[in-house]
């Protein structure tokens, strides 16, 4: 082996083949770049620097991607499945359907656990928007309740007076503190109250209620009841459970409580063993009515299967139900069932939505090929008025186009007066050309002709004249040379106009709103009718969701036929 100093680079002194292989032979063969490091791990670390840089140069455009774009077609199909609020707003009522078998009235169990379910509810106002998502399903639901919204602050109201008549001091709020809450959080209620006052300022926010040891065991309903009220009463009405009486529907769980279990006193100690044991033995003489009677006393549509069949269908926290009301079906109590007829919509819509922006795509390749040949072929002086004629619409409002033409197509319109000075049609005999699937075919093919027009004439500028001619001299007619030499290199424009006018006509609702009327608006019509109006966010997010899949699988469909790579827009 030679070095520097002994061979023949003690001559020559250090080559730059001679400096790699002394750097080798000193790192054991490793290459290492000028500043020692290892070649490989330099490599990596400024691989790494530009593809950091390179990320940091496209973050702005993906994140304003993600929010513009991406986040809103989650949030859609989220919120074509999402059916939280049944179970959020019912859920011991959600727990007690499970053994009902869907047939006639629910037993008093139930009952019971909707009237403590809406108790809370109504505190919290969330019983009208569950009425108003029921009644997606069920007509009349949100009127239902709303009814028992306004009653349910009396269910339990005589039992409340019978225990204050056998001792007032069930009246008071620290009767029911020292029942129910745990000494720990009296404690610290105390103590901030104390501070409070010292300061002279409001106590500060108390902790989270918590349940003395024990008590959920002797009184479950009424522990339960009684915290939903500590919790409600904090949280909404930034009030404290110390100073305010307990819904009517605590007492009434107290003596749902002391009828199942008469010896709950063990489970105190002092006065509040006494004042539970008196509760108890007084409790088998009051008189309260059933749940299930006082809910039928309220509004008798409460003895309909039908209402609680939806309850119990729609309770899980996600739900198909969105989905099949988007194809004209229904979840129920026993499963999935079609719409009534006069329900059955939606199926109608989607059909005529794609038959009309296929055809109005049609209609676009028609009239705009022969206006985009006529452009690319004309001398520029003359092909660049016509062009400014072409582009002209989109300097006029839309709603202004589509309201010239609802003068334009009305019986007594334009139009129809000229068949009729013309001849072609007389008077009696004025065509319907508005408030139908014609004005709207009508109305959108001049909308959006443009859109056909353009992608057609930068291809066809692209096309040589030359290949025509010499089709010409070769002997073809002017039939022929356009048929197999100039159309073919045109069909990339008529894909992307094709791709354009589709996508766009198949959401417009606008234009088939004014025009249209009742058998010429598009899916999108009800979908901003359902956002704007119904506010059913759920069923306009499915019936989206599924207009998207449409668009896709055709858009894939075009691509296996035609072929993506054959659109061009020049």
């Amino acid at each position: 082996m030679t070095d520097a100093t002994h061979g023949p680079d003690a001559v020559t002194g250090v080559t730059p083949d001679t400096g790699l292989r002394i750097a080798e032979e000193r790192h054991n063969g490793e290459m290492v770049a000028a500043d020692g490091t290892p070649l490989k791990r330099s490599l990596n670390r400024a691989l790494r620097r530009e593809k950091l840089r390179a990320l940091a140069l496209i973050a702005p455009l993906f994140l304003f991607i993600v929010v513009t774009f991406i986040a809103p077609i989650a949030d859609m199909l989220f919120r074509s499945v999402e059916n939280q609020i049944v179970s959020e707003t019912l859920p011991r009522t959600v727990i007690a359907l499970e053994a009902w078998d869907g047939e006639g009235t629910p037993e008093e169990p139930i009952f019971a656990a909707l009237a403590q379910d809406l108790a809370i509810a109504v505190e919290l106002k969330n019983h009208t928007r569950l009425g108003s998502r029921l009644n997606y399903e069920t007509t009349a639901a949100s009127s239902l309740f709303r009814r028992t919204g306004r009653a349910a602050d009396d269910i339990g109201e005589e039992a409340a007076d019978q225990f204050v008549e056998l001792d007032p001091a069930w009246e008071e709020p620290a009767t029911w503190i020292g029942l129910m809450a745990s000494e720990d959080w009296i404690a610290d209620q105390a103590e901030w109250a104390a501070e409070a006052e010292a300061a002279g300022r409001d106590a500060p926010p108390e902790r989270r209620f918590a349940l003395r040891d024990g008590v959920a065991e002797a009184l479950p309903r009424t522990a339960d009841m009684y915290g939903a009220f500590a919790r409600v009463i904090r949280a909404e009405d930034a009030d404290s459970p110390t100073e305010e009486d307990p819904w009517p529907i605590v007492y009434r769980a107290l003596h749902d409580d002391l009828m199942a279990n008469p010896d709950a006193a063990a489970s105190f100690e002092g006065a509040n063993a006494q004042l539970v044991g008196a509760a108890a033995g007084a409790a088998p003489s009051f008189e309260v009515t059933g749940f299930r009677d006082t809910f039928l006393d309220i509004d008798e549509d409460w003895a309909d299967p039908t209402i609680w069949g939806t309850i119990k269908a729609f309770s899980s926290p996600y739900t198909a139900g969105y989905f099949l009301s988007a194809v004209d079906l229904q979840l129920t109590a026993d499963g999935v069932a079609k719409q009534p007829e006069d329900r059955q919509i939606y199926g109608l819509l989607f059909g005529r939505t794609l038959f009309m922006s296929l055809t109005i795509m049609g209609c676009c390749v028609l009239l705009g090929y022969p206006v985009a040949f006529l452009l690319a072929n004309l001398p520029m002086r003359s092909a660049n008025v016509l062009m400014i004629l072409v582009l002209l619409p989109f300097w006029t409002s839309l709603l202004v186009r589509t309201s010239a033409w609802k003068v334009l197509l009305q019986q007594q319109g334009v139009i129809n007066d000229l068949l009729v000075w013309s001849g072609i049609v007389t008077n009696a005999g004025r065509l319907a050309l508005i408030n139908n699937q014609t004005g709207t075919i009508i109305a959108m093919t001049h909308i959006l002709l443009p859109f056909m027009i353009l992608p057609l004439y930068s291809v066809m500028k692209t096309i040589p004249p030359s290949y025509v001619r010499a089709a010409k001299s070769l002997g073809a007619t002017n039939f022929t040379a356009f048929r197999r030499v100039y159309f073919p290199q045109s069909v990339p424009g008529i894909g992307a106009g094709c791709i354009l006018v589709f996508i766009l006509s198949i959401g417009y609702y606008i234009t088939p709103e004014l025009v249209g009327g009742t058998t010429g608006t598009f899916i999108s019509n009800r979908i901003a009718y359902h956002i704007s109006q119904s506010l059913n966010w759920g069923l306009a997010a499915a019936l989206g969701s599924i207009l998207l899949a449409v668009v896709l699988m055709l858009y894939w469909l075009y691509d296996r036929i035609v072929g993506i790579d054959n659109v061009s827009l020049g």
